[in-house]
């Protein structure tokens, strides 16, 4: 990631950086986090996965342990990637924060950010 993002003028990181992305999470100038509730964070995950993966056996039971570990994530007791676990995250960073609900459509998202004005450091 330092030789591939932090040179360029201006980039898009995305995806969870817990216990990976410190040293390029330093360079950034925000942050967006997502949050979606629980149910249609669920079928969304589903639906990639169905696309993302093969078929057969194997990769089935491999989606369903996978689904299943992702349903974790509002659990605050889970020990794997949680929403606890990146509210913690997000206590420690020094640059802005935008949260915003995802289940608007991508381009209403898209919108939200790119007007989005974070308060002077």
């Amino acid at each position: 990631m330092e030789e591939l993002f932090v040179p360029r003028e201006a980039w898009v990181l995305s995806g969870s950086m817990l216990r990976w992305g410190d040293s390029v999470v330093k360079r950034c100038d925000a942050v967006v986090f997502l949050t979606l509730n629980a149910e249609e964070r669920m079928r969304r995950i589903e639906a990639r996965e169905l696309v993302r993966r093969q078929s057969g056996p194997v990769y089935e039971q491999v989606l369903a342990d996978f689904l299943i570990w992702a349903s974790n994530y509002d659990d605050p007791k889970f020990e794997g990637r949680s929403r606890t676990r990146h509210e913690e995250w997000l206590a420690r960073l020094n640059c802005p924060i935008l949260r915003l609900d995802a289940s608007p459509p991508k381009e209403v998202l898209r919108d939200q950010i790119l007007t989005w004005e974070p308060p002077p450091s």
